[in-house]
């Protein structure tokens, strides 16, 4: 943490002296950095599918849909200042989070915990269809500010933000800075950049071991699950389900801290070249509260129909559920290692062509390629569409395995596929139209430019998803 401050006082100092230096600095004119206010519209629609959901320990559907909006407003306050405000909200509704608590049936009524439940009969659940449990769907809020300044010369940038996000289980609080330096006629530029996030959990665990640790040993006869039958493997009604690996969590924050250096240089009329590496450090609870693990090496105990428990793994379970032996455990920190390179080449007035490549590594064990490469082609002054294509790869992480193949003696261990190893590939296509005159009005603002992007992303483990964003520039 000591590093941490000793860079915010060396951003404070840097800051000062730029602008003691601008106050020296005598300039015959001037532009405004931001000539008038500027407004956009985000908004984006995601859908995907997929058979490894993480609250099921690895198995189940991963169908999820969410639509999410922001609005950026940038306003200048003076020559060389600029107030950037962005807010947002995204609303999803997810298979896989809704099997939080599984246990449903016609007479079943849910609280806004998801735990406060009634049952007057057998509850029922399946990884493979969404319950209708509160965690089926949820909305995320979110509000950052960023102030800029400039030099008079314009080759010095300072800059400082603060956000805030909130979901129902989880609180994310961030602030930071940055500097831009540009050298060599502004051919050159280099950047650093840091933020903190102060986040915390408010956990919600799968509701069998939320369960378990509020009555212990007797919980098959106190709370939601008063009188419900659990099974073994067999079928046969038992009162061993006793997930003693299960103990609520201690930790409830997860702090993140980052550092960014980019360097860009223009290398000629055609060509530009930037660098990019980040150093990031996580502490606290890294791993997902709600995520079930299911043993090897312990018995299973099922909730439901039993004619299903033999198809359990298959998508024709439509009617029994696995109880979980514990949730996911992952180390308390991670270090993480990004360094990119960007070649942007204009081939003439009509082709650009954009590449993209970066390496990942991080202390888990995880390395990552991602290519991409975007290929604008402008049609005439007011319409660019661009196709566009990105390759990912990583391997797995160390402490992942498939569902059912970790052993209870492990201390790490998860089956969320995001940390397996796989691939996948993504292709899309985009359109921008231009108005550089703002014909078109809507209160006091003129439409600058609409942008479309349409991506359909398919990875090796089954997942795909289809993605939509629009993006509406207004002018004041």
């Amino acid at each position: 943490m000591k590093n941490h401050l000793l860079i915010l006082l060396l951003f404070i100092t840097l800051i000062s002296f730029s602008q003691e230096k601008a106050k020296d600095t005598v300039v015959k004119f001037k532009k405004a950095v931001l000539e008038n206010t500027e407004a956009d519209i985000l908004m984006s629609y995601y859908k995907q599918d997929g058979t490894h959901s993480a609250v099921s320990g690895g198995i189940g559907s991963e169908k999820l849909t969410d639509f999410a909006t922001n609005i950026v407003v940038a306003v200048p306050m003076n020559d060389d200042d600029v107030l950037t405000i962005d807010t947002g909200i995204s609303a999803y509704t997810s298979a896989s989070s809704s099997n939080i608590n599984p246990f449903m049936s016609n007479s079943t009524t849910s609280g806004a915990s998801g735990h406060t439940t009634t049952t007057n009969s057998p509850p029922i659940g399946t990884p493979w269809l969404a319950s209708s449990g509160a965690s089926a769907s949820d909305k995320l809020i979110s509000i950052s500010g960023n102030y800029s300044h400039s030099s008079d010369s314009r080759n010095f940038i300072w800059n400082a933000d603060v956000s805030a996000s909130n979901e129902y289980d989880y609180t994310s609080f961030g602030f930071g800075g940055g500097i831009t330096k540009l050298f060599n006629k502004k051919n050159t530029e280099l950047s650093l950049k840091t933020n903190i996030y102060l986040d915390k959990w408010r956990p919600i665990y799968p509701t069998e071991l939320h369960e378990y640790a509020k009555y212990g040993s007797t919980f098959q006869y106190n709370g939601y699950l008063s009188g419900v039958t659990i099974m073994n493997e067999n079928g046969v009604g038992s009162n061993l389900y006793k997930p003693i690996k299960f103990k609520t969590l201690d930790v409830e924050k997860r702090n993140s801290y980052s550092v960014s250096f980019s360097f860009s240089q223009i290398i000629n009329r055609k060509l530009q070249l930037s660098l990019f590496f980040d150093l990031l450090r996580q502490e606290g609870l890294l791993s997902t509260p709600y995520h079930r693990m299911y043993f090897s090496d312990m018995a299973n105990y099922y909730i439901g129909t039993k004619q299903y428990i033999s198809s359990y793994e298959s998508s024709n379970n439509v009617g029994v559920y696995r109880l979980a032996d514990d949730i996911e455990r992952l180390p308390s920190t991670r270090l993480k290692f990004p360094v990119g390179i960007r070649v942007n080449y204009y081939l003439d007035e009509i082709f650009k062509i954009r590449t993209y490549y970066r390496y990942y590594t991080d202390d888990w064990g995880i390395n990552s390629h991602t290519a991409n490469i975007e290929i604008p082609i402008k049609i005439n002054d007011k319409y660019t569409v661009y196709p566009m294509y990105r390759y990912y790869s990583q391997n797995a992480c160390s402490y992942f395995a498939p569902f059912e193949q970790h052993v209870s003696t492990e201390t790490y261990y998860t089956s969320d596929y995001d940390l397996s190893k796989f691939q996948s590939n993504q292709y899309g296509v985009g359109a921008t139209y231009l108005d550089i005159f703002t014909n078109f009005k809507l209160f006091g603002f003129g439409l600058k430019n609409i942008d479309f992007r349409y991506n359909y992303y398919q990875r090796s483990d089954g997942l795909n998803a289809n993605i939509f964003t629009f993006n509406f520039k207004f002018v004041l």
